[in-house]
Formats: structure tokens, C-alpha cells, sequence
């Protein structure tokens, strides 16, 4: 079993900043990737930031370049957003998912998604 455990949302208002965190737990052999998702009312999930276990490789949705930050602790299987700047239509539930390969899963991969936690951005 694994679990992605999201914290750090909440309400902040527009040009502040939040950090979000988002821990993996559970029987993992090995994360491959973890990123960060958003879906704001209305609107579909999207992409915000993805990294490759130990940040080697980043990538960002243009909204948000320049603006966010992702990096992990490869020793914690945690990956953090960093968000700064902040807009009220950075306003959504933002999600965290990981690709990662379960102990004993024949190493196989598969995506697990958190929960979700809320950001609000005030005008």
C-alpha cells in the first residue's frame, strides 16, 4: 500500500507566498517522478510542476514559470512547491501525484495522486 499525504495549502492573499508538501509512504522500491497538479472549479486537472527523483529534471506549465519552484528530499520521498507570487487563478485544489515503483510489484510502475489540499488566493 502507498499513500501521498499533501499539507500546506490554505488562504493567502495575492503576491504571497505557500509551500506546499506531499510525502509517499508505504513499499516503495523507487520513485521514478513526483509532480504537482491543480484543478480549479469548473476547469480540468492540470499540470503545474513535475520533477525526476532528485529535481534532475523540471518541468512547469508557463503560468506558473518563474513563479514556482518544485524540489524533493529524495531521502523523505517528499516533494515541496514552492509558490510565490501568488494569483487569485492560482486558485484550485492542487494535488500531488508520484510515479513510483511498489516493492515487489515486479517493477512495474504506477501513478498514486494525494488526496488534495486547497489554495485560495485573495484579490
Amino acid at each position: 500500500q502507498v499513500q501521498l499525504v499533501e499539507s500546506g495549502g490554505g488562504l493567502v492573499q495575492a503576491g504571497g507566498s505557500l509551500r506546499l508538501s506531499c510525502t509517499a509512504s508505504g513499499s516503495i522500491f523507487r520513485i521514478n517522478s513526483m509532480g504537482w497538479y491543480r484543478q480549479a472549479p469548473g476547469k480540468q486537472r492540470e499540470l503545474v510542476a513535475t520533477t525526476t527523483s532528485g529535481s534532475t529534471t523540471t518541468n512547469y506549465a508557463d503560468s506558473v514559470k518563474g513563479r514556482f519552484t518544485i524540489s524533493t528530499d529524495n531521502a523523505k520521498n517528499t516533494v515541496y512547491l514552492q509558490m510565490d507570487s501568488l494569483k487569485p487563478e492560482d486558485t484550485a485544489v492542487y494535488y500531488c501525484n508520484a510515479d513510483l515503483i511498489r516493492t515487489g510489484s515486479g517493477y512495474r510502475a504506477s501513478t498514486y495522486w494525494g488526496q488534495g489540499t486547497q489554495v485560495t488566493v485573495s484579490s
